[in-house]
């Protein structure tokens, strides 16, 4: 498998504790900043296809704005019903004080 790095520009267009969506090659992504460490998830809650940057932020956990399931921002993992299939996850690095999120 092949990852390439996207560049989505300068690193504090995500400042600090707060998230920002990215049309990336026809996907979604959301890219959050809790307490300065960045993770990058598809925006698209695995039970029925809302966006999850609607929703609430509770630690590492995303909160779907429109049945309360829950997933781990690190890893993307179902925590709660209804949803019980991960999110897509992508690796983030700051590179030159670059946003740079991995696609394969």
């Amino acid at each position: 498998m092949i990852i390439r790095w996207i560049d989505l520009g300068f690193a504090d267009s995500v400042p600090n504790n707060s998230h920002r969506v990215f049309e990336i090659e026809n996907r979604l992504i959301a890219i959050y900043d809790v307490q300065g460490t960045k993770y990058a998830i598809e925006d698209q809650c695995t039970h029925d296809g809302n966006p999850l940057s609607d929703g609430p932020i509770e630690g590492l956990e995303i909160i779907c704005a429109r049945h309360g399931a829950r997933f781990c921002l690190r890893t993307g993992a179902a925590l709660s019903p209804p949803a019980y299939e991960p999110l897509s996850t992508f690796e983030v690095k700051i590179d030159n004080g670059r946003l740079l999120v991995a696609l394969d």
